[in-house]
C-alpha cells in the first residue's frame, strides 16, 4: 500500500468517525430526563395504558416505550427507557422530529406527566395496602406502577366508545384501524408511526368511512358528532376536570353513545379519578370476584360496596386487577428492571425535604 493510499483510508476514517461523533451530539442534544417519584415501573405504567401487546399508539419493545405526540410544532415521537431500579429511577427521553426547543420540552414533559402517572403520589395506597394482607400481596406485585391517562379526555372517550360490547383485544383492533387510517402519520425508518386521531382528523369524515374499520353504525356516528363538536369549538372536553364526578358523569352521558360505563371510564383513564371503578366493566367485575374469591356474581352495586372499605382508591384495584390478568397471560417481567450493566445513569438529583 502506498502512502498516498494509505492517507486516504485514514482520512476517510477520520471523517467515518467524525460523522459518528456529530450523529451522537445531536442524539444527546435531542434527549433530557424525568424524575419520577418514587417507586416506579415503567414497565407496569405502560402495560396498564396499553392493555394489549398489539396496540400501535403506545409502543413498547421490552425496554422502550414509544408514541407519536401532535404538538403546535408539528409530530415528534418520543422514545423513554426507564434506568435504575424503581426506588431511584430515572426515565431518559430522547425525541425525534422537532429540536429540543423550551416549549417542545415543555410540552413533551406535561404530556408524559400524564401519560405516565409521573406526579401522582401513591404513598396513601401503599400505607393502606400494608395493612391488609390481600391487598398488600397485589400492591407489591405491582409495586411501581403509576394510574395512566390518555393523552387527551377526547381520546378517552372514543376509546371508550370502541370498548363498548366487545372484548379488549378486538377494541384495540379496531382503534389501531382507526388510528392508520386518520392519525397523523410519523415517518423515520421503516414502517411509519402514528398518533392517535385528533379531533379535527375525523370530523370531516362520513359516518359510513368508519364501518371497513370495524365500527358499527352507532358507534360511527357517535364517533363523527365527538369529533365535529370538539372540532368546532361547541364542545370542551377538557373542562370536566372542573366538574364533580356526577355532573362529570351527566354531561359526558349527554353525549351520543356515551352511557355510565364509559362516562366512568373517562373519568378514570381520561380524568385521572383513581377513585372511580367502572362498576358496568363486566371483565373488571369478574376479575374483582376472582381475586376476592367470591362464589356469587358482582353487579354495580355490589361492586361499590365491596369496595367502600378501599376508599379513594377503587381505581388502582381497577389497574392492579388488569396487570394480573397480563402477567397471567404471560406480557409481565416478574422482576423490576434494573440498569443495563455499562450504562451510564447520570445522577439522581436531591430533592428538599
Amino acid at each position: 500500500m502506498n502512502s498516498n493510499t494509505s492517507t486516504a483510508l485514514q482520512q476517510k476514517s477520520r471523517e467515518r468517525e467524525e460523522g459518528l461523533n456529530q450523529k451522537k451530539s445531536a442524539v444527546r442534544r435531542n434527549e433530557f430526563f424525568l424524575e419520577p417519584a418514587a417507586p416506579f415501573r415503567l414497565d407496569l405504567t405502560v402495560w396498564t395504558l396499553r392493555r394489549r401487546p398489539d396496540n400501535v399508539v403506545d409502543r413498547w419493545d421490552g425496554q422502550t416505550y414509544r408514541r407519536v405526540l401532535p404538538l403546535q410544532d408539528g409530530l415528534v415521537e418520543v422514545a423513554v427507557t426507564q434506568v435504575g431500579p424503581p426506588e431511584t429511577s430515572r426515565l431518559k427521553v430522547s425525541l425525534k422530529g422537532q429540536p429540543l426547543r423550551s416549549r417542545v420540552k415543555e410540552n413533551v414533559t406535561l404530556a408524559l406527566e400524564r401519560l405516565l402517572g409521573l406526579r401522582i403520589d401513591l404513598a396513601g395506597f401503599y400505607r393502606l395496602a400494608a395493612r391488609e394482607k390481600q391487598l398488600g400481596e397485589l400492591a407489591l406485585r405491582f409495586r411501581g406502577m403509576r394510574p395512566p391517562r390518555y393523552a387527551t379526555v377526547f381520546e378517552s372517550v372514543i376509546v371508550g366508545i370502541a370498548s363498548q360490547q366487545v372484548s379488549r383485544t378486538v377494541s384495540i383492533l379496531v382503534l389501531n384501524r382507526l388510528t392508520a387510517a386518520y392519525g397523523s402519520a410519523f415517518h423515520d425508518e421503516g414502517a411509519p408511526a402514528h398518533a392517535f386521531p385528533r379531533p379535527v382528523d375525523v370530523a370531516g369524515l362520513r359516518p359510513s368511512e368508519l364501518r371497513p374499520l370495524g365500527f358499527s353504525r352507532q358507534k360511527e356516528r357517535a364517533i363523527t358528532e365527538l369529533a365535529q363538536s370538539v372540532a368546532g369549538g361547541s364542545l370542551d372536553l377538557e373542562e370536566l376536570a372542573q366538574l364533580p364526578d356526577e355532573e362529570a358523569i351527566k354531561r359526558l352521558c349527554s353525549l351520543r353513545g356515551v352511557g355510565r360505563w364509559t362516562a366512568e371510564y373517562v373519568l378514570l383513564r381520561g380524568l385521572g379519578r383513581t377513585h372511580i371503578f367502572p362498576g358496568d366493566d363486566v371483565g373488571a367485575r369478574n376479575n374483582l370476584k376472582r381475586w376476592l374469591g367470591l362464589e356469587q356474581p358482582l353487579d354495580y352495586e355490589t361492586v361499590r360496596r365491596t369496595l367502600e372499605r378501599w376508599h379513594p382508591y377503587a381505581g388502582l384495584i381497577y389497574f392492579h386487577m388488569l396487570l394480573d390478568r397480563l402477567e397471567e397471560a404471560g406480557f409481565l417481567q416478574t422482576e423490576p428492571p434494573q440498569a443495563r450493566d455499562g450504562q451510564h445513569i447520570p445522577p439522581r438529583r436531591k430533592t428538599k425535604t
